[in-house]
């Protein structure tokens, strides 16, 4: 093998996305959004929140799975798999790719949740309060596993390759991404459809949260609750949806004529081993996470030009999280565009990561930086530059997608203009 021919299967692109959001059902939906500024957050309608300090959340919205799978099949997936199914399938659709005979042993499916199936054990649990063992489903445990979603999308889609399910909290499909990237590069796969899927508005995952005081109670102002690094934030809004992206090894991907969006330069993982819900408070193991995949990319921190913040609208988590940029960035980071799109769209939890990835590659592509809505009260722990309210033209060459999780998970994820 040449040095040229080499390289080039080393490296892994990305030649097509799908999205399912609180802003819109499609991408393109959701990315004009995202550069209108525009909110997803509303009150709760997938349940009666009257009991709950939170009422609101993002909610997916008009979202009819019969498009995308038949009528008995809805009645046994959750949402969560629902959502993930016809975001991969726009995925594929934009990558134009088609999994066949020929190469579906080659395909594979990497798709991260965090929670997994809880609406359906919810109201599951709730029928076996109510009427007894013997009226639970039998299908209560295929739909509520975390993997359900890696599983139905290849059962769907006829994906036979590798078939992975990440969980790792609200890191899970970034994880998703680089264990793809990994796997693309040492020859198991040609393709992964990989991101991830969360729709986990219920009442008992807004009640612990809520408990653990991690939502916002801003329930009054319902498009203004998710003000991450404002002065006034006071907790992330829930979000649902799935986010999915076609990776292809390159040279595989040009010999089919595939469009190349850009490419998934590295990744970088560590954890903290610290605490199960809080952060170190200097930072130290999420900023030497963004300096493995710096590193692994090859790439001087001056020259990235764009952060897709991790950002949730917490009050430590943002003000850390800045923290960690300056330890890594030096001067630099005050140069940096970083926003944070969960001011748009809530915390998707195990999606999260993939959607972030999703608004980087698109922000390459287009030029375009999306805001961070809702940052209207300068916190000074908070100083960078957040692209408030408004989004930017911008050359974007490399932009880097951070996510933080419960657990202490650190999950860096460095995108490229493909070249």
């Amino acid at each position: 093998m040449t040095k040229k021919l080499q390289a080039m299967n080393n490296r892994v692109v990305i030649t097509g996305m799908g999205v399912v959001s609180p802003l819109g059902l499609t991408l393109s939906t959701t990315w004009e959004a995202l550069v209108a500024g525009k909110s997803g957050v509303d009150y709760i309608k997938a349940f009666d929140p009257e009991h709950v300090d939170t009422k609101i959340a993002a909610e997916v919205k008009d979202f009819d799975p019969t498009q995308f799978l038949s009528h008995k099949k809805v009645r046994y997936l959750d949402r969560f798999v629902q959502l993930a199914v016809a975001a991969s399938a726009e995925a594929l659709r934009n990558a134009n790719l088609q999994i066949n005979s020929n190469n579906a042993e080659q395909v594979g499916v990497v798709i991260g949740s965090a929670i997994g199936g809880i609406r359906t054990m919810e109201a599951q649990n709730k029928i076996f309060m109510d009427r007894g063992l013997k009226r639970v489903s039998p299908f209560v445990i295929p739909m509520s596993l975390p993997d359900a979603a890696a599983v139905q999308v290849a059962i769907t889609l006829g994906s036979k390759g590798i078939n992975y399910c990440t969980t790792s909290a609200c890191a899970s499909s970034s994880d998703a991404i680089g264990l793809s990237m990994e796997i693309i590069r040492s020859g198991d796969a040609q393709v992964i459809i990989a991101g991830g899927a969360d729709a986990a508005i219920s009442p008992m995952v807004i009640a612990g949260f809520n408990a653990a005081r991690a939502l916002s109670t801003r329930n009054h102002v319902p498009q203004k609750a998710s003000c991450p690094f404002d002065l006034e934030r006071d907790g992330f809004v829930m979000g649902e949806g799935a986010a999915i992206l076609i990776l292809e090894n390159l040279s595989f991907a040009r010999t089919r004529g595939a469009p190349i969006l850009a490419e998934v330069a590295s990744f970088g993982s560590t954890c903290d081993a610290f605490h199960i819900t809080q952060p170190t408070q200097g930072g130290e193991e999420a900023s030497r996470a963004m300096k493995i995949a710096l590193d692994k990319a090859n790439v001087k921190p001056e020259e990235v030009d764009y952060i897709n913040a991790h950002g949730t609208s917490t009050p430590m988590n943002d003000r850390i999280e800045t923290l960690a940029i300056k330890k890594v960035f030096g001067s630099h980071a005050y140069k940096l565009a970083i926003s944070s799109t969960k001011s748009m769209v809530g915390h998707l939890l195990g999606a999260a990561g993939a959607f972030e990835a999703a608004s980087c590659i698109l922000a390459i592509q287009h030029g375009m930086i999306p805001p961070t809505i809702n940052l209207e009260h300068h916190d000074p722990d908070c100083d960078l530059d957040y692209v408030p309210n408004v989004a930017r033209p911008a050359e974007i060459r490399v932009a880097m997608s951070n996510s933080f999780a419960f657990g202490g998970h650190n999950s860096i994820l460095v995108f490229r203009q493909y070249r």
